[in-house]
């Protein structure tokens, strides 16, 4: 069972590959807000429409200055290929080496399948967890969550 870091946490921070030879660190994010996606894997179908569906979003995300990071634990070539062939905007990293290390400080790794359950957290300009859900594996949650935690920040954080 899920048990998610709650609203008001200070967001843990985390270095992840994003290619072979890059890393993305959430601390590189301070001063704007950021979306983490957790979700269970690569070329599955839930979580390819939920990645589309934040892509095609792309430039609602860019009104809020909101950085959208999706983290599953299949390895970083894997992400590549996905996200070269989907034509994905998320940055997609690799919580493969340690298995499972950053959804594990989440709260949202799921042991027994070895996968990060489908959760998402908002986090400040600051780096405080403002919102977080997690969702039934099977179903999209699609945007509309995210978009009321965006909202719902304070406006330092939003493009004038």
């Amino acid at each position: 069972m899920a048990n998610p870091l709650k609203p008001g946490t200070k967001a843990p921070d985390f270095s992840l590959p994003s290619t072979p030879d890059q890393k993305v660190s959430l601390s590189e994010f301070l001063g704007q807000p950021v979306v983490l996606v957790f979700y269970p894997a690569d070329w599955s179908p839930v979580c390819g429409d939920q990645l589309a569906l934040y892509t095609e979003l792309w430039e609602e995300f860019a009104n809020y200055n909101a950085a959208i990071i999706g983290i599953s634990c299949d390895n970083v070539w894997c992400h590549v290929a996905f996200a070269h062939e989907r034509k994905y905007k998320v940055t997609l990293i690799s919580d493969f080496e340690p298995k499972g290390a950053v959804a594990r400080l989440y709260g949202v790794y799921r042991e027994k399948e070895g996968v990060c359950e489908r959760a998402l957290f908002v986090i400040d300009v600051q780096g405080i967890i403002q919102w977080s859900e997690v969702s039934h594996f099977g179903i999209n949650p699609g945007a509309d969550g995210i978009f009321k935690a965006l909202e719902a920040l304070p406006k330092t954080g939003a493009r004038t």
